[in-house]
C-alpha cells in the first residue's frame, strides 16, 4: 500500500549530507523510529551529523562516497533499497566552481567535476533507487535544485547550467511518474549559509540559515509540492529575470554587482 503524502516519512536517504542544508534535513528528519541513510565526502563532518541525529534517536547509517564514483554510488544505492524500503530520497549533494574574482574563467577540471556530481550522479542516483519505488507504488524524490535555475548569472555559468538541468529533470519525472504513486518535487533555495556558499562569488542578498531552508523543505515535501522555491522576494526576482527582454535581465544582473 502506498504511503499517505500527509505521513512523515520513516525512512530518508540524503546525497551531500555532511554539511549545509544537507546536514540540517539528516537532523530536521531525525526522531524516534525514522531511518536515516546519509552520503557524504567528508568522514568528520558526516560522523558528527550522524551523532547528532542518532541523539535525537534515529537510526543512522553512513556512507562515504566520491559521487563521482557512479559504479559505487549506484551499486551502494541499489544494495540499500533492496536492504529496506526508502521513503524519501533527497538528492541534494552538489559541488560550485566560479570564474574567479578577476573574470578569468572557470577551468575545465572543475567543470567536469561539477558536472558529474551534480547532474551526472544526481541523475544516477534516481535511477538506481526508482525500480524499487515504481515497484512498490510509492516513494518521493527531492531533487535541490536553485533559483540560479531560472536566469544564467555571469559568476557561475556551470553551476547554473546544472542547476537548470536538475530542475528540467525533476519536473520531467513527476510527470512521468505521477500516476505510478512516486511523487517528485523539484527545491529551488536561494542563498544558504554553507561553506560552498561563501566561497560563491557575488551579492548573497535574502540569506538564509540551512535551519531555516531545511524547514521549508520539510514541510513543502510532506504537502508533496511541485516546486519548492524561497525566500519569495529572491524567487520571483530570479522568474523575472528568466521572462523579461534578455538585454534588460542583462543590465538589472550588472546594477546588483553580478558582473563577468
Amino acid at each position: 500500500m502506498a504511503r499517505s503524502d500527509t505521513l512523515a516519512p520513516r525512512s530518508v536517504l540524503i546525497t551531500g549530507a555532511s554539511g549545509g542544508i544537507g546536514a540540517a534535513l539528516a537532523r530536521a528528519y531525525a526522531g524516534p523510529g525514522c531511518m536515516l541513510v546519509l552520503q557524504g565526502r567528508d568522514q568528520q563532518r558526516l560522523a558528527a551529523v550522524a551523532e547528532a541525529c542518532a541523539a535525537r534517536g534515529a537510526r543512522v547509517l553512513t556512507k562515504v562516497l566520491d559521487l563521482r564514483d557512479r559504479v559505487a554510488l549506484v551499486a551502494w544505492l541499489q544494495s540499500v533499497s533492496h536492504a529496506e524500503p526508502l521513503d524519501l530520497v533527497i538528492v541534494n549533494a552538489g559541488v560550485n566552481t566560479s570564474i574567479g574574482a578577476d573574470g578569468a574563467g572557470e577551468s575545465w577540471a572543475a567543470v567536469e567535476e561539477l558536472i558529474a556530481v551534480n547532474v551526472l550522479a544526481a541523475m544516477a542516483t534516481v535511477d538506481a533507487v526508482l525500480p524499487a519505488m515504481r515497484a512498490r507504488g510509492s516513494g518521493q524524490l527531492a531533487l535541490i535544485s536553485s533559483l540560479a535555475a531560472y536566469y544564467g548569472l555571469p559568476v557561475t555559468p556551470s553551476y547554473c547550467a546544472s542547476k537548470a538541468a536538475l530542475k528540467a529533470y525533476g519536473e520531467a519525472l513527476r510527470g512521468w511518474l505521477a500516476r505510478e504513486g512516486v511523487r517528485v518535487s523539484v527545491v529551488m533555495p536561494g542563498y544558504v549559509e554553507s561553506q560552498m556558499c561563501r566561497q560563491m562569488p557575488g551579492p548573497k542578498p535574502f540569506l538564509w540559515s540551512a535551519e531555516r531552508a531545511s524547514q521549508r523543505i520539510r514541510r513543502g515535501l510532506l504537502r508533496n509540492r511541485a516546486r519548492i522555491s524561497f525566500p519569495f522576494p529572491l524567487a520571483l526576482g530570479t522568474w523575472f529575470l528568466a521572462v523579461l527582454p534578455p538585454t534588460l535581465s542583462e543590465r538589472i544582473l550588472a546594477l546588483l554587482g553580478y558582473r563577468g
